[in-house]
């Protein structure tokens, strides 16, 4: 699963995602994309999940490329603890996702397959997404 190599800090605040991507909204590698349309963050579980889905169904044909890297760290305190005792510990890393934010691009397929792997993918992640294919 992704995960940063080295963090500056181990633990971050949570932080509020709003207005629209402007980095990364393009499609830059390859002929088809899938666009996040809504807010949210993407786990590095569901971005692997993502990921098998569409090497899957490309059978050994095209090529993938992952747009969104998880680094931001999600804390999580263990079950039925009181509250105080500080800040929870590392659960996971997830990546900010903003409206308009590219997260997957593929070539070498069909627009047909290309649409039924975006399909499939966009059931896997928490977040509204939109097919970019002509």
């Amino acid at each position: 699963m992704l995960q940063p190599k080295k963090t500056k800090y181990r633990k971050a605040q949570r932080g509020v995602l709003k207005g629209v991507a402007v980095r990364g909204s393009t499609v830059s590698f390859g002929d088809y994309a899938l666009k996040a349309v809504e807010h949210g963050f993407i786990t590095s579980r569901q971005i692997e999940s993502a990921r098998r889905v569409m090497v899957r169904e490309m059978q050994k044909g095209g090529k993938i490329w992952i747009r969104i890297f998880p680094d931001k760290p999600y804390t999580k305190k263990p079950l039925e603890v009181p509250m105080g005792g500080g800040k929870g510990s590392l659960e996971m890393y997830r990546a900010p996702v903003k409206p308009g934010r590219i997260l997957f691009e593929i070539t070498g397929v069909s627009p047909e397959v290309a649409r039924e792997i975006f399909r499939l993918v966009a059931a896997k992640l928490p977040v509204k997404t939109r097919s970019l294919v002509s």
